[in-house]
């Protein structure tokens, strides 16, 4: 039986989630946008799963825009904010994730763009007064990850928000990682623009979401009037439903997942610490998400790590990735101050409610002589 702790990358749909799409494929076949029996039924589907997005993010329902993915809802903000906003400096931080650096990085390319990156301390936190200092007359958008997806570290996005709202200048708050994790409030936050995805909260892939408040949102994709012409497409049906789906379990189940995915880190992290030598946890330990990991080994190669592990039935993720053959250190931990050798020998744990203590406790008894057989291979 393989453990699964990598659900920061994705997670196990939920079976109630499965049902729920299940009904739409099978069901369910109209066009929300038809105004005959078949497409009302499907948007008031639609409509009911919008209600449950909002519901669990202290939103209003007719604030939420489905869209297929929140790479996809990052690309609008950020097209949008820039093309339309009051100057094209974008003030963000050097731990986004890849959906919000490389749109920026394009449009910089095409000198559409002056990108200025905040740095995070060694527990990758953004200091706010940083921020303070890197707006200008001309910043379009402050842009930040409210919880980092490899080190599980949770910004003072409301502090933030606070400074960026002294220039007014709107706040794009990427929540990926947090949604389903954490309580979130769009309104607490002091965010104008807030993204997810439902893959990362036992949803399925495909189906996102962006909550704009208090501003209009122009298409990224154009071709029809879904969305209030907000975003072009039919809309998946099936996997807005278990988007709903997802959020109303997310919402009914989120303390007793969080006391019990916390249990499970806290115990990995312990059992690591102790019968392990030389490991460093990497990030803040009081302002993470209740289910990450992230794990140095000193003088291990990460990637054969993972590799070793995933042959004893362990699913992790690396400090690095491999492109093109070549080892390339996580841009978050070096920017945490991690030497790139030190961030190739790092390992992400992300547990999930599906997990159990007897997991934890098998993986926490094979780690020190796999990490031993690692570290002895010449490197």
């Amino acid at each position: 039986m393989r453990i699964y702790l990598d659900h920061n990358a994705t997670t196990p749909v939920r079976d109630e989630v499965v049902d729920a799409m299940l009904d739409v494929l099978r069901h369910h076949h109209g066009n929300p946008s038809s105004t005959h029996a078949e497409g009302s039924a499907a948007r008031r589907l639609l409509e009911q799963a919008r209600e449950q997005v909002a519901q669990l993010l202290g939103a209003a329902p007719d604030e939420v825009i489905f869209t297929g993915s929140a790479t996809e809802s990052n690309n609008t903000v950020l097209a949008m904010a820039v093309s339309e906003g009051r100057g094209q400096h974008v003030v963000t931080t050097t731990v986004e994730h890849p959906s919000v650096e490389e749109p920026l990085a394009v449009l910089s390319r095409a000198g559409e763009v002056e990108v200025t990156r905040v740095p995070v301390d060694a527990d990758g936190r953004v200091d706010p007064e940083s921020v303070r200092a890197a707006l200008r007359d001309d910043t379009a958008v402050v842009s930040i990850l409210l919880a980092n997806n490899e080190t599980g570290v949770v910004q003072d996005v409301a502090a933030i928000a606070a400074v960026a709202a002294e220039r007014d200048v709107p706040l794009h708050v990427d929540a990926t990682q947090a949604v389903g994790k954490i309580p979130i409030d769009v309104n607490a936050l002091g965010a104008r623009w807030l993204v997810g995805s439902a893959h990362k909260f036992n949803g399925p892939k495909g189906a996102g979401f962006l909550v704009a408040r208090g501003a209009p949102v122009h298409p990224y994709l154009h071709g029809g009037p879904q969305e209030k012409r907000r975003r072009g497409g039919t809309e998946n049906l099936a996997g807005i439903v278990g988007l709903g789906a997802a959020c109303a379990l997310a919402e009914a189940e989120l303390d007793a997942r969080t006391e019990h995915v916390r249990a499970l880190r806290d115990r990995l992290w312990e059992g690591i610490r102790k019968s392990v030598p030389d490991v460093v946890r990497n990030g803040d330990p009081e302002h993470v998400l209740p289910n990450s990991l992230n794990v140095a080994f000193e003088d291990t190669a990460g990637e054969i790590l993972l590799e070793v592990l995933d042959g004893e039935g362990v699913a992790v993720s690396a400090g690095a990735a491999c492109h093109s053959g070549s080892i390339d250190p996580s841009h978050v931990l070096t920017a945490m101050g991690r030497t790139p050798e030190q961030a190739r020998g790092c390992l992400r744990f992300s547990v999930g409610p599906g997990n159990t203590a007897d997991e934890i406790e098998r993986v926490v008894a094979m780690l020190p002589e796999l990490v031993a057989r690692v570290r002895a291979v010449p490197r």
